[in-house]
């Protein structure tokens, strides 16, 4: 890794050890490592430990998407599947970026089929 100037990180929220790695990188080996990775689950969770190395970094910038049903800003992930699993490989199938409004409203739609959905179950359980 010695001839290595800079070192580039891409998905970063999977890797258990980015804090440890990129301190000992920039600070002990005098690398530029510069980080891509989500900083937050579809829940706006903290994913990762990518928030955690934002205080090691000489700067950040935070890129956003455009909103996929009115074009603003996009700083969210709506998940379009009634998965609940943190950590869901997918792309367009799965993920749509969304604005702020659209994320709120989007979380109540989802929220309010999965409650209709668990009561149809315990309906239809109950006639068996």
């Amino acid at each position: 890794m010695r001839q290595l100037d800079v070192i580039g990180i891409d998905e970063a929220q999977f890797f258990e050890d980015l804090y440890d790695f990129c301190c000992e990188a920039a600070d002990h080996d005098g690398k530029t490592v510069i980080v891509a990775g989500l900083d937050g689950d579809y829940l706006r969770r903290s994913f990762g430990s990518v928030l955690d190395i934002i205080r090691l970094a000489d700067s950040v910038t935070k890129l956003t998407a455009r909103c996929e049903l009115c074009g603003k800003r996009a700083s969210f992930l709506l998940r379009k599947t009634e998965e609940t699993q943190t950590e869901l490989i997918g792309g367009a199938d799965v993920y749509m970026p969304v604005c702020r409004q659209h994320y709120v409203n989007g979380q109540v739609v989802v929220e309010t089929t999965r409650i209709v959905l668990e009561s149809q179950k315990i309906q239809c359980s109950s006639l068996a």
